[in-house]
């Protein structure tokens, strides 16, 4: 079957892959899906969002579904209001982290979350098929002036905001050109923190480090937080829906690591007495460390795909407390079930508040484990070959997302192809270093003989 969707929404190069055209006849199928309005539409700082924004929302009018344009803000904030104020669905015309070339739309569902993938493909066989409704008239264009106000409302209703205020810190934040520099400062501010703000000028080339903030490409943040004895440091992706943390000392987490503090703190804040059923949901290649700190609290670890859609979903089928991913995308269903940097900002505050140590002498106190990452060009018929293979050559396996291969009970190494780039993408992870070097080297080259 023809694909228009990916791990998460569509996307692709701009004027190549996702033409004007494909965003119109989008917007048609959309209507058609939806049937009513009204809809609410945002986009992120790509130089194309504006124009695509103005051609859903186009589409969209002529079939007679009525839009509020909330205009330029984070990927959460128009998943909040969308879910706060009571909208039929939202649209939100990003690519998140990926290359400046690409940009993308995210469909979501009344609750703010991502549509299911049965939905999804409910909307490609309406686009492919032609069916569309027939127009009920011009829809209304409205505006929605006051997006990341509810937003930011949202976000503080559901921290201690006066203890927080009442330690003063600083927070070095790197904004990445994107588009949680409408929102993340102020957040910062009306916390009471002192801030230092890195690459706040939104641009939809994201000249600062790139649309998605890796340990490579972070130097300047560790460094400021260093010169400026900050207390957090803070990165977010282009559309501020993932954040990566830096302690005070300059070193950078993985999602998963400084995730498993929010774990900690949201159970503990939350799990009142003996024999509460709670769940956490993560991807399959999150950190044995979520499991560790899931048990200390009598949780149940649900374990999906990876994709935000995946994890948001399965936690609101499984009324799940809270969700995370490894690339930085943290879940507090209380706020809404999706990734949200600022919401995620706001609980680390609160949890060192409350703990009253700094962040790098309560993130030594979790077992440490060693992790890779990397990916390289991979079509999607070379990625099913070394699947197949390493599945057919491996005792103890997992096939919930590609391939996930346990070398140990603390060791394991997993492939899978990217859903939104044309690349195959390799996780590894060992409680021994030396342990993860020899995988990867021993994995790396069965692969490489595969391609």
């Amino acid at each position: 079957m023809r694909r228009l969707f990916g791990t998460n929404g569509v996307r692709g190069v701009f004027g190549k892959d996702l033409t004007l055209d494909l965003a119109l006849r989008l917007s048609y199928a959309l209507a058609t899906y939806y049937r009513e309005g009204p809809l609410l539409l945002a986009y992120d700082g790509r130089y194309s969002s504006p124009l695509i924004a103005d051609v859903v929302k186009a589409g969209l009018n002529t079939m007679g579904i009525d839009v509020h344009d909330a205009g330029l803000v984070p990927t959460p904030c128009l998943q909040y209001c969308t879910k706060r104020l009571g909208y039929r669905g939202g649209v939100m015309i990003t690519a998140s982290h990926n290359p400046p070339e690409y940009n993308g739309i995210k469909v979501m569902a009344s609750d703010g979350v991502e549509i299911a993938r049965e939905d999804e493909f409910m909307i490609e066989e309406i686009y492919f098929s032609n069916k569309f409704m027939q127009s009920k008239g011009i829809g209304r264009d409205e505006r929605l002036n006051n997006a990341v106000d509810i937003y930011l409302q949202g976000i503080t209703s559901l921290v201690d905001v006066d203890r927080i205020r009442s330690k003063g810190l600083k927070v070095v934040v790197d904004l990445g050109n994107g588009a949680q520099a409408v929102a993340a400062s102020r957040l910062l501010n009306m916390l009471g923190c002192k801030v230092v703000a890195l690459n706040e000028r939104i641009d939809g080339s994201f000249p600062g480090r790139g649309s998605e903030p890796t340990v490579d490409n972070l130097g300047e943040l560790t460094t400021r937080v260093k010169d400026s004895s900050a207390d957090l440091g803070v990165a977010y992706d282009g559309d501020g829906d993932r954040s990566i943390f830096c302690d005070e000392q300059g070193n950078i987490y993985t999602g998963d690591r400084s995730g498993a503090l929010l774990v900690e703190h949201v159970l503990a804040k939350e799990v009142q007495g003996v024999g509460v059923n709670v769940n956490v949901v993560t991807p399959v290649n999150s950190s044995m460390l979520i499991d560790i700190v899931a048990t200390k609290y009598g949780a149940k670890v649900i374990k999906t795909r990876v994709g935000s859609v995946e994890v948001s979903r399965e936690m609101v089928r499984a009324s799940a407390l809270v969700g995370l991913e490894e690339n930085g995308g943290f879940m507090y269903a209380k706020h809404i079930p999706v990734r949200d940097g600022a919401m995620s900002t706001a609980l680390m505050l609160e949890a060192l508040a409350s703990r009253g140590e700094p962040l790098s002498r309560i993130m030594s106190s979790y077992k440490r484990f060693y992790q890779y990452k990397t990916k390289f060009p991979c079509s999607r018929e070379q990625a099913s070959r070394v699947i197949d293979a390493l599945r057919d050559k491996s005792l103890r396996v997992e096939s919930i997302d590609g391939v996930k291969i346990w070398v140990d009970d603390e060791s394991w190494i997993m492939v899978r192809q990217s859903g939104t780039e044309p690349i195959m993408r390799l996780y590894a992870e060992s409680s021994d270093e030396q342990r993860l070097r020899s995988m990867v080297d021993s994995y790396m080259r069965m692969i490489m003989s595969l391609l």
